[in-house]
């Protein structure tokens, strides 16, 4: 787990600003659940027999005896959520979230025990539509950040009877192969034998390159429904490619699973995440309930946006003064100036004013602000430009009284 400095928090901060801004256009409603759940919520949720649930999870007794969980991902608290407070009553629900998560794994590049993510959910539209928009939001909203190097790979995992037949036909033809398997996929062929095709170990992925695939078992109806969003990416102009092998992690998905990787990130190529989870909400007590979504990494994004995001915004003014008046008028002005929605950075060096000029100039502020105690004496505030001194107007000084505030900030605008 990891602290956020200063400079590394104005790069979050720039993110989640888009988010919010890129997901209000896209009339999505933000929804924050607590860190902490009953265990029970992910192991039905998720999945017993997943590696989440099974290895990954911060688990604890509380005072009263429950057992509580940190919250490992966020659409099943959103999903416990929506059960819990009837908000289907009110129609689909179209969220957002974005918050920490906790898994016990190996840290690397991109991954901590404390992570954060941003998430998207869509639950009670059906339509493949919905899968279509939810995966353009995604998209538009990397592109938006900055990312440009990306790949989208989608795969049908078909409905809950297309996958139970194909199961069982892969769980015969890997028991068949046991001793030519990796250690990991040795025990998840009889509990999760589908996250086997998912696997890292070169030689277990090239074993599987002659398994039976999931794509031979779909019915017709799962096979019309992923050949319409292949249609639908391909109008919106979003490239893609299908990976058969591509199942995610988690067991409450079906139909549309998709991952946008980059292959900057080495091993940990996943940027976002996500698929269509119809059954989830029915499992946590709901109705039957179609849904869709996906998650961020933001670790992940910030790696991938580097430079893009450190491009911070230059204050407006830097606030330049010497004095005990001239300090007293500078904090008073200060706070008068950032109420107009203007960036103000004060300094409170004391030093000469040659010194607090190259503060000044090092903030890349365009304007400066001077105060002395002549100035304060008579209520004056001197206005310097210092940025584009290439013109004569440019490098012009103003003079301003206090009372005539608004002349002032007229011009910092202008």
């Amino acid at each position: 787990m990891v602290d956020l400095l200063p400079e590394q928090s104005q790069c979050w901060q720039k993110v989640e600003s888009i988010a919010l801004e890129h997901f209000s256009r896209a009339g999505l409603k933000e929804i924050r659940t607590p860190i902490i759940e009953q265990t029970e919520l992910f192991a039905r949720g998720i999945g017993e027999n997943t590696d989440v649930v099974g290895k990954e999870m911060y688990n604890f007794n509380d005072r009263g005896g429950r057992s509580c969980t940190l919250r490992p991902e966020g659409t099943a608290s959103v999903a416990r959520s929506i059960v819990q407070h009837g908000l289907l009553n009110n129609g689909p629900q179209r969220l957002w979230y974005k918050g920490p998560m906790f898994r016990y794994e190996r840290p690397q590049a991109g991954r901590q025990r404390q992570f954060h993510q941003i998430g998207v959910e869509f639950v009670g539209l059906a339509s493949v539509m919905s899968d279509a928009e939810v995966i353009s939001i995604a998209w538009d909203f990397l592109k938006d950040v900055g990312l440009n190097d990306l790949t989208l790979e989608i795969n049908s995992l078909g409905s809950n009877e297309d996958r139970s037949v194909f199961k069982k036909e892969l769980q015969d033809w890997l028991n068949k192969r046991f001793d030519l398997l990796d250690e990991d996929s040795q025990k998840r062929i009889n509990f999760n034998p589908l996250r086997i095709l998912d696997s890292k170990i070169n030689s277990t992925k090239e074993l599987l390159s002659e398994a039976p695939s999931l794509k031979d078992f779909l019915s017709n109806k799962s096979k019309t429904r992923f050949d319409y969003l292949q249609e639908m990416l391909a109008k919106l102009k979003i490239p893609f490619r299908i990976n058969n092998n591509l199942v995610r992690g988690l067991d409450y998905y079906s139909h549309t699973a998709f991952e946008i990787t980059s292959d900057q990130l080495g091993s940990q190529a996943t940027v976002c995440g996500g698929g269509r989870y119809d059954g989830l909400i029915s499992e946590l007590g709901g109705t039957q309930t179609p849904s869709i979504g996906w998650a961020i990494g933001m670790e992940r994004l910030i790696i991938l946006a580097g430079d893009k995001l450190l491009q911070t915004k230059s204050p407006d003014v830097y606030v330049i003064h010497r004095g005990e008046k001239a300090e007293q008028l500078a904090l008073e002005i200060t706070c008068q100036l950032r109420s107009s929605n203007l960036t103000i950075e004060l300094d409170y060096s004391g030093s000469s004013f040659s010194k607090q000029f190259k503060r000044a100039d090092k903030s890349k502020a365009k304007w400066a602000l001077v105060i002395g105690e002549d100035e304060a004496s008579k209520g004056h505030l001197l206005m310097k430009k210092l940025r584009d001194k290439q013109h004569d107007e440019d490098s012009k000084e103003y003079i301003f009284s206090k009372v005539d505030l608004d002349q002032l900030i007229k011009k910092l605008i202008d």
